[in-house]
């Protein structure tokens, strides 16, 4: 400031004020300072208790005083009420309370994003199927749903345009009316995409898991098991699905009208009911299957408008038919495969198919091949007729099937082998496997505990099937 032309009497006032100045800015900022330390600490995240008979009796209490971020701790005991957690808060449950819906709505409905909701136990949700009633109905992100056990529910957790959520060792039993098409999914999924599914339990439910415009999604490591279908899969690109078992149920697996889906080390056991499959691919394009097992279905593997893929390392055992394919499926890739014992290797509807039965290297392990390998290079000489004369006729004539072990069609089908001048399938595999292919798969651990379940009894069975088929090919080779 400019001092220059005041009277000195007026300069020596304006140069005492300055120290006085300086001394009421300090004052000011030390209360700013004490202003916002209070207020940090004001907004420090706090734990709530929830307890009966104490000052915080309900888990709507807690919500509703809790700020974001908070953390509410609920000590065991019935909670009678639908919630709705409007803000970020992380729920725990201390010896699994129970949250006990009001049979209307959702028992508990997330819309504040970033929340947790871990050890509870959460049952009787409304029964309205176009109102997405629920145990958990997620309408928000980046939420953590853990370790919940959901019970007497129409919808189990229901991601309802809920990105970027994690959903990991929940244990889901749907609502087991006696119509399936009355009750929800276990975990559905809509408008939602990079979800992780992980390590939960579902059963008794329509539906294990329902996707529908559900993209970058990774369902690893559950187990699902007595509904229709396991996995029911709808417009949903660029998924992940590793680790998983699919068991006993109407059906295991129906991808559709979708692309790029990976399929590892998963198990579609046991699924048989009327027009039953292991996986049904319709309408997918660029989908890689590798090193899975698909045993004791009706069909294994039931592909149609399915192109551009690579099936590969699986173990497709024990099923009525092994493939059922359609001529609209075209481009794909079948190598170092085991097919055994089933009932019919393939079926395919239409003239033929532009299905590979073969790579470049190798093809695939039949057990009823019955070539030979004079070079012993591991590949049999002489190419591998997939279908016989019968096998061909009954992918177009289903009716046929209950003849298929009749003296008719044994003789029919010997008569081809005889006299070639029958025309048959044009299915062959150039490079069949004189041995089976070495799997890695292995039961995730819970699938691997006694249950009344036949999946748990039935993979130790194939395996030995597996082996007594290379010690029978060793001996006759």
């Amino acid at each position: 400031m400019v001092l220059e032309g005041l009277p000195v009497s007026a300069r020596n006032a304006r140069r005492m004020e300055r120290p006085q100045q300086r001394a009421g800015c300090a004052v000011k900022a030390a209360c700013l300072c004490i202003g916002i330390l209070g207020f940090a600490a004001s907004a420090a995240p706090k734990t709530i208790t929830v307890a009966p008979g104490t000052s915080v009796p309900s888990i709507r209490e807690a919500v509703a005083m809790a700020q974001p971020g908070d953390r509410i701790e609920v000590q065991s005991g019935a909670y009678i009420g639908n919630l709705v957690l409007d803000k970020a808060l992380t729920l725990v449950g201390i010896g699994k309370p129970v949250i006990h819906g009001e049979g209307r709505g959702s028992v508990i409905t997330v819309t504040g994003g970033h929340c947790t909701l871990r050890g509870f136990v959460v049952e009787r949700s409304g029964g309205m199927l176009v109102d997405e009633d629920s145990g958990v109905l997620l309408k928000s992100d980046r939420n953590l749903i853990q370790d919940n056990e959901l019970r007497d529910v129409l919808f189990g957790i229901y991601l309802y345009g809920a990105e970027h959520n994690q959903l990991v060792g929940n244990v889901i039993r749907g609502r087991p009316l006696p119509d399936l098409g009355e009750r929800g999914s276990g975990i559905h999924i809509w408008n939602a995409g990079d979800n992780t599914i992980v390590n939960n339990s579902v059963s008794d439910a329509r539906d294990g898991m329902y996707l529908q415009n559900a993209h970058n999604s990774t369902i690893r490591g559950n187990r699902v098991f007595n509904l229709r279908y396991g996995l029911h899969y709808m417009y949903s690109d660029d998924n992940v699905f590793e680790d998983n078992v699919f068991d006993n149920n109407v059906a295991g697996a129906a991808i559709m009208y979708s692309r790029n889906i990976q399929f590892r080390r998963n198990a579609f056991i046991h699924n048989r009911g009327f027009s039953s499959f292991g996986i049904l691919f319709q309408g997918t394009d660029e989908c890689l299957a590798e090193d899975n097992v698909i045993a004791d279905n009706v069909v294994g593997l039931f592909l149609e408008t399915h192109s551009h893929s690579v099936f590969r390392r699986n173990l497709v055992a024990s099923n009525d038919v092994a493939l059922e394919v359609f001529s609209s499926a075209a481009d794909n890739t079948f190598e170092s495969n085991n097919f055994i014992d089933n009932l019919s290797p393939l079926q395919v509807v239409g003239k033929a198919t532009t299905t590979r039965w073969n790579g470049v290297q190798a093809g695939n392990y039949w057990s009823d091949y019955d070539g030979y390998d004079l070079d012993a290079d591991g590949i049999g000489d002489i190419p591998f007729k997939i279908q016989n004369v019968f096998e061909h006729m009954e992918g177009n004539y289903p009716r046929l099937r209950i003849y298929l072990l009749s003296p008719g069609s044994q003789a029919l089908a010997l008569a081809e082998k005889g006299f070639p001048v029958i025309e048959g399938s044009k299915e062959f595999d150039h490079r069949p496997l004189m041995r089976p292919v070495e799997l890695p798969f292995t039961l995730p651990e819970k699938s691997r505990k006694p249950s009344v379940h036949l999946s748990s009894l039935l993979l130790p069975g194939l395996m030995l099937a597996v082996s007594m088929a290379v010690i029978r090919q060793g001996r006759r080779r």
